[in-house]
């Protein structure tokens, strides 16, 4: 493993702090006495941040270099951290901190999907990015246990839920320090790109199909996340039981699954490896729809190992087509991170009209749609 890589799977750990703040908010509810709307307006936030600065993101890092983006992102999280950490904001201050860690966090994204390719060596491209991607679920996963151990931490005791902002930004400050001194050497197109050129790429099927793809694939992590507790109570499985084998044991899957991608990638090539993933989820997705315990619990397991390595592999495939117009592609994919609110919307209407366990079909579907698109080529050879 390149020594110029290890600076960069820093920068995917701090990406997962962003996943916090869901769990945060029932702290916060409690601190500023909000309704539970306006506390999910905290995630409501850094997702809006994905849909609204992705494309932009894309084209500055097209003018100014994945890695100085990268740093911009940093430094932007560095600072939205900052303030809790120091103050007490009120709720108006604190929802723009978390805007603004939205913003950076979508800025590492842009640039670090893509900066992985500059800073790989020849043929570990697919492999590092399973990686990293991983690397950002631990991130997440301390980053959420963090949020609710904090208060048993003498140190920060006294600052209740606010304890965890002075550990996030010495993360974000480091990883920043350490990104400083990696040397990337990036070429910028001879054009300057624009929001029409990027959105051009559209227009071309391998992007087009790849961006939806994307899209759906977030939709159906997301869905699996927000409704297979609820859809294993409603097999009949214990509380107990279901909260253990549910989105807890799915997301454990998730980042087993990227990690163990990451050295399976080096023996498997990515459009193999994309297309029995998308197998599996489909597979995995398909036996929770017979509402069976036995049948659900193997069903989180495949589809926890099937979707954990979607994103790396359609990204990097992807990209591949065409290195050059790497940060307006990245920006389009992670733009495409809004199927995360809006797949879920349609499973949730499945499950108000009584399918129950049948509405895994949304993910179902979504993954049916990858797996097809697994079969298709790309302009080049696939690799």
């Amino acid at each position: 493993m390149k020594l110029k890589t290890l600076p960069i799977f820093m920068a995917f750990l701090v990406m997962g702090v962003a996943d916090a703040m869901g769990p945060l908010s029932n702290a916060v509810k409690e601190q500023y006495e909000l309704s539970n709307v306006m506390a999910t307006l905290l995630s409501f936030f850094v997702f809006i941040a994905f849909a609204a600065f992705s494309v932009p993101g894309g084209l500055l890092a097209a003018r100014i270099g994945m890695k100085k983006l990268l740093l911009l992102g940093l430094g932007l999280n560095a600072a939205a951290m900052l303030v809790p950490s120091v103050m007490v904001p009120g709720f108006g201050v604190l929802l723009v901190c978390i805007f603004v860690l939205g913003i950076g966090t979508t800025f590492l994204q842009v640039a670090g999907n893509p900066i992985m390719r500059v800073v790989s060596a020849e043929g570990n491209y697919s492999r590092n990015l399973s990686f990293a991607q991983g690397i950002k679920g631990l991130g997440s996963t301390l980053a959420t246990y963090l949020v609710t151990a904090i208060t048993a931490i003498a140190l920060f005791k006294n600052m209740g839920w606010r304890g965890t902002f002075p550990i996030f930004f010495v993360l974000m400050a480091a990883a920043l320090i350490f990104v400083c001194f990696i040397k990337v050497e990036e070429s910028k197109p001879e054009v300057p790109p624009s929001i029409a050129s990027s959105l051009k790429l559209l227009k071309e099927p391998v992007f087009a199909l790849a961006v939806l793809g994307i899209f759906l694939y977030v939709g159906a992590e997301a869905s699996m996340g927000r409704f297979l507790f609820p859809g294993l109570l409603d097999m009949g499985m214990e509380e107990a039981t279901a909260s253990k084998f549910g989105a807890a044991m799915f997301f454990l899957l998730l980042t087993i699954g990227r990690i163990a991608g990451g050295a399976l990638l080096t023996k498997v090539q990515p459009r193999p490896a994309f297309r029995i993933s998308a197998l599996m989820g489909a597979v995995g997705a398909g036996l929770l729809m017979f509402g069976n315990t036995s049948l659900a619990i193997a069903g989180v397991i495949l589809s926890g190992l099937g979707f954990a390595n979607i994103w790396p592999l359609l990204f990097s495939i992807t990209v591949e087509e065409k290195p050059e117009r790497a940060g307006e592609l990245s920006g389009l994919m992670c733009m495409a991170i809004s199927g995360g609110a809006i797949v879920p919307l349609l499973m949730g209407g499945l499950v108000d009209a009584g399918m129950k366990s049948l509405a895994f079909v949304i993910p179902v579907l979504c993954f049916v749609y990858l797996f097809v698109l697994s079969l298709k080529g790309g302009t080049k050879a696939a690799a």
